[in-house]
């Protein structure tokens, strides 16, 4: 009987101790509050007050202002060539990034991680030097370009040096995020259709293209939005010709030397709203592909 009512209050320690635990669990880390104080004063210092500052000058024009400032005939221009430049771009590296990362996972050949780095290098590289490189190579006097301009084909100071400027800034993005989910693919999938007689055609159009398809619209929202907001490598390439190769941040720039700022807040404004959607459909393809390859949202 002593035995067994002295273990009594060790049982009962026991049975408290696991409270104890459970109950330091709840906070998520030390300091939260802290912490989470920290973060916002952070990004109010960094990102809304910024963002308050251009929404509160635009308010200072009047409807009728704003919308003279973002609809006029060269403004809308540059929206067409923007938009439909960083289209472009994206389209061709939604391709090309897909034939690139299929390379790099698939295949192993001399030289391989020399050319995983190289995709990197616009990550790395100043835009304003990726710019003026590809000028000195695409001018009428460049290595490429002497040799195209001949037959009549003139790409820099063009729209389509604009595009060509942009595929190489955007690139990355899809290479990098494709890459990982055709790395966890299972190749049995792959195996089993081809015993049942799939060609690999249908393999790759039935079983590869449907697991890596949220990751591809991933990457390529992230090039398109990446492209929009480009400025250091197109400037040197574009031209600048009014109505023909002005890209929509030049035109900012402009109206910044002009000291009209609030006309160039106003067609910032646009280009924020823009990208605030852009973002809402890169978070939204991003849960997306958690949710397709079974990770929680």
């Amino acid at each position: 009987m002593h035995a067994a009512t002295s273990s009594t209050p060790l049982a009962a320690a026991g049975a408290a101790a696991p409270r104890r635990v459970s109950g330091k669990a709840k906070r998520v880390l030390p300091g939260f509050g802290l912490t989470l104080g920290y973060t916002l004063f952070y990004l109010s210092i960094i990102v809304l007050i910024p963002l308050s500052a251009l929404l509160f000058k635009t308010f200072t024009l009047t409807w009728p202002q704003f919308w003279e400032a973002i609809s006029s005939p060269r403004v809308v221009a540059s929206y067409q060539l923007t938009f439909g430049a960083s289209l472009l771009a994206a389209l061709v590296n939604l391709v090309f990034g897909l034939l690139i990362a299929w390379v790099l996972v698939r295949y192993q050949f001399p030289g391989k991680k020399i050319v995983d780095a190289l995709v990197d290098l616009p990550f790395a590289l100043p835009t304003a030097v990726a710019g003026i490189s590809l000028t000195a190579l695409l001018a009428g006097n460049g290595w490429v370009g002497q040799y195209l301009e001949p037959l009549g084909i003139q790409l820099a100071f063009k729209p389509a040096g604009i595009v060509i400027a942009l595929i190489f800034i955007g690139l990355p993005f899809v290479v990098r995020t494709v890459q990982p989910v055709l790395e966890d693919t299972e190749k049995e999938l792959e195996e089993a259709a081809t015993s049942l007689g799939a060609s690999r055609w249908q393999i790759f159009y039935k079983v590869i293209l449907p697991s890596i398809t949220p990751a591809l619209m991933t990457g390529f929202a992230m090039a398109f939005a990446r492209a929009v907001g480009e400025y250091g490598s197109v400037i040197f390439i574009a031209g600048n010709m009014p109505m023909i190769s002005e890209i929509t941040p030049l035109i900012i720039i402009g109206k910044l030397e002009q000291y009209d700022y609030a006309g160039a807040t106003a067609v910032a404004v646009v280009m924020l709203v823009i990208s605030f959607v852009l973002l809402l459909v890169i978070n939204a393809l991003q849960a997306w592909q958690r949710r397709h390859a079974g990770a929680p949202a």
